[in-house]
C-alpha cells in the first residue's frame, strides 16, 4: 500500500507551510525525502511521524533541543540525540533545586529563628546599618554588589543610607545567611518580597513555579516516550 503523503496535506495537518516542511527535511528535522523523476519531494508516513515526535520534543524541551536530537537521530547519532537530552533533564533537576532552597531559605523568614533588631525611623548609613543588623560594613557593600541590597545615596556626600525598609531586607539577608541558604536561593526570596510586598504572595509564587516546573517535567518526560518510540521503529534499541 502507498503510503506516499501530499507535501501539502501533511504541512497543513501540522499547521505549518509547505516551504517550512522542505526546512525541517533539509536541517535533518525530519528524515531525508526521495525524489521522483520530476524532483519533486516524496513524504510518507515516516515523515509524518518524525514530525508528530518532532512536536512533542519542542513542547517538552523547545524547538532548538529538539532539531538537535531529531538532526542527530536522522544523521544516525542517537548518543548525541540522548545527550541533549539528558542535559534538558538536568537544567530541570537544577530548577528544582534551586526552587527548594528558595522553599527553606522562605520557611527561615517565616519561622523567625533570628531575633530582628529594632528598625529606626530615620535612615542610616552604613556603619549604623551594619551594627543595627548585626555585620560589619563590608559585608553590606557586598550583598548590595550581589543585587541583594539597594540602598539609596546622600545627595551632598554620596554616603550610602538605608532606610527602614531596606534595613528590614538587610535583616532578612543576614537571618539567612546565618542559615548556611545560598545566595541564589536569597535572591529568589528578596525578588518576591520586593515585587509582591508579603511572604503569602511570595509562597504563591514558588507554589505556582513548583506547578510549572511539574507540567514541564511531565511535558519532558512524554517527549522521551514519543522519541523512545521513534527510536524503536528506527531500529534504535
Amino acid at each position: 500500500m502507498d503510503d506516499r503523503l501530499k507535501a501539502a496535506d501533511l504541512a497543513r495537518s501540522a499547521g505549518i507551510s509547505v516551504q517550512q516542511l522542505r526546512t525541517y527535511v533539509d536541517t535533518g528535522l525530519l528524515p531525508p525525502a526521495d525524489r521522483t523523476p520530476a524532483g519533486y519531494r516524496v513524504f510518507t508516513r515516516a515523515h509524518a511521524d518524525a514530525l508528530t515526535v518532532a512536536r512533542e520534543l519542542a513542547a517538552g524541551h523547545g524547538w532548538a533541543t529538539a532539531r538537535t536530537v531529531m538532526a542527530a537521530v536522522h544523521a544516525g547519532d542517537p548518543e548525541t540525540a540522548l545527550a541533549a537530552l539528558d542535559a534538558g533533564h538536568a537544567r530541570l533537576d537544577r530548577e528544582r533545586g534551586e526552587l527548594a532552597a528558595a522553599r527553606e531559605a522562605l520557611g527561615t523568614v517565616l519561622a523567625g529563628r533570628a531575633p530582628s533588631p529594632a528598625v529606626p525611623r530615620r535612615a542610616l548609613r552604613i556603619g549604623e546599618a551594619a551594627r543595627a543588623v548585626g555585620v560589619k560594613p563590608p559585608v553590606l557593600r557586598l550583598w548590595e554588589a550581589r543585587g541583594l541590597l539597594r540602598p539609596d545615596r546622600e545627595p551632598s556626600t554620596g554616603y550610602r543610607l538605608y532606610n527602614r525598609s531596606e534595613l528590614r531586607v538587610a535583616q532578612v539577608v543576614a537571618l539567612l545567611r546565618k542559615g548556611h541558604h545560598p545566595l541564589a536561593a536569597i535572591e529568589a526570596v528578596l525578588r518576591g518580597l520586593r515585587a509582591n510586598g508579603s511572604t503569602d504572595r511570595v509562597l504563591d509564587e514558588l507554589d505556582a513555579r513548583a506547578e510549572d516546573l511539574h507540567r514541564r517535567s511531565l511535558r519532558r518526560l512524554a517527549a522521551s516516550a514519543a522519541l523512545h518510540g521513534y527510536l524503536c521503529r528506527l531500529g534504535h534499541h
